[in-house]
């Protein structure tokens, strides 16, 4: 959520940079809510004053032995009138907040000006697209005659937009997770986590999913109000809301593994073909939560973190700054990471590494301690894949396929999977 003083303050230069976004503030209602709430908070402290002065004024009156019945009359009348402005106010408040939690972040001055992905801007690339001595398959196409990567399969056992693994592709999957947790917590000092699959509508409020996206995920028919988690993000950020965290506390790192699940309401039609899109799928997930001065460090920090798994993998990426158009509804900078695939014969997102600012951390009121001042502070979140664990087995069956039907194992993975060096997909 946004902080309350930018739309008081700063209204028009908020709603402008908001347009960035492609969000168009509702200038004259915010601004309507706003004069209201003023209005009533003063109308409410001068009565509440009144009153004060009232109730002081009946307790000189009695020490003195005069009749204080007028008196009393006139505080009763002040009472209702007091509690008749506070109700006001607090409906207003209340729309006024219900307004704010629609409102996006604000995106950061470095972040590019555009409406889609096409406006993107690259950032640097590692690696030269994989190239071969014949046509290139995509990874749909490399399983087909194995029958290990089971789409109809899944179809038949739930719906589309599923895959059942079979043998050294299942164990592959193991591998890249096994794998990407001891990078993590071995070389980049994060800490390891196991969270709940099922979160509360708080938790998703918190991180900013709610209410604006509740189409694109998977609730439960359940009194609890319980959703299925769309990403790690929520249940691990979540751990910190409604705490006050001591200075020495922060920087806190987290890496998760879990499944994500999303019903992709937004997205109908897009990718329908293999693994790139599921209702289902899994990420190792990387949060951070830092002091505010060291967020945009933080942000770079953890960008570099996910690039070392693609590196060490040997995968060919770039890494590009998203546009205001492209920008998720919480963060106010992102990053992806767009890894070569072969069968495609281009680039396609395989982590996306945000800071959100104090955005997520108001609506949470996730709070760290200065100790200059002694006073609690709101705290900063940063998050991202590293990776995408599917995505990353399909950018490696297409980057290491090879002309018989195998595919080649990368030598950082090769220790995961028993020593072997190749998987024969053929059937």
């Amino acid at each position: 959520m946004l902080d309350p003083k930018l739309i008081r303050h700063e209204l028009e230069a908020t709603a402008a940079r908001l347009l960035t976004k492609g969000f168009e503030l509702d200038v004259q209602l915010v601004q309507s809510l706003e004069d209201q709430r003023k209005g009533l908070q003063v109308e409410t402290e001068e009565l509440q004053a009144t009153r004060n002065m009232q109730s002081k004024a009946i307790g000189q009156a009695k020490s003195k032995g005069e009749d204080i019945q007028p008196l009393l009359d006139a505080v009763a009348n002040l009472g209702d009138q007091l509690n008749s402005k506070k109700q006001e106010l607090e409906v207003v408040q209340s729309r006024l907040n219900e307004l704010l939690m629609t409102i996006p972040n604000v995106p950061d001055a470095s972040v590019p000006v555009g409406k889609s992905e096409e406006d993107n801007v690259e950032v640097r690339n590692w690696g030269d697209p994989t190239e071969f001595t014949f046509a290139a398959r995509d990874h749909v196409d490399i399983t087909a005659a194995s029958g290990k990567m089971g789409f109809e399969e899944a179809t038949k056992i739930t719906g589309s937009r599923f895959v059942t693994l079979r043998g050294q592709l299942a164990q592959l999957q193991r591998a890249l997770t096994q794998f990407m947790l001891n990078v993590h917590t071995i070389e980049h000092g994060y800490e390891e986590i196991y969270v709940p699959y099922i979160v509360n509508r708080e938790s998703l409020t918190g991180t900013g999913q709610l209410p604006k996206f509740e189409e694109d995920l998977f609730k439960l028919e359940d009194e609890r109000d319980f959703y299925l988690i769309p990403t790690a993000e929520v249940p691990v950020t979540n751990m910190v809301r409604d705490e006050i965290l001591d200075a020495a506390a922060l920087p806190q790192k987290y890496v998760c593994h879990s499944p994500c699940f999303r019903s992709e309401a937004g997205s109908y039609g897009r990718d329908t073909r293999g693994m790139i899109r599921q209702h289902q799928f899994e990420k190792v997930e990387l949060v951070m939560m830092v002091r505010p001065e060291d967020s945009w460090a933080a942000l770079e920090e953890l960008v570099a973190n996910a690039e070392a798994i693609l590196q060490k993998l040997g995968l060919p990426y770039r890494v590009v700054n998203l546009c205001g158009g492209d920008l998720g509804f919480a963060a106010a900078k992102t990053y992806d990471l767009e890894v070569w695939l072969p069968g495609q014969g281009k680039y396609r997102e395989i982590s996306s590494c945000s800071n959100f600012l104090d955005f997520q951390t108001r609506r949470m009121q996730a709070r760290w301690r200065n100790p200059e001042t002694g006073k609690p502070e709101l705290m900063h979140t940063i998050n991202g894949s590293a990776l995408a664990v599917g995505r990353t087995l399909v950018a490696l069956l297409e980057n290491y396929q090879q002309e018989d039907g195998s595919v080649r194992i990368p030598q950082a993975l090769q220790s995961y999977m028993g020593g072997e060096t190749v998987i024969s997909l053929e059937s």
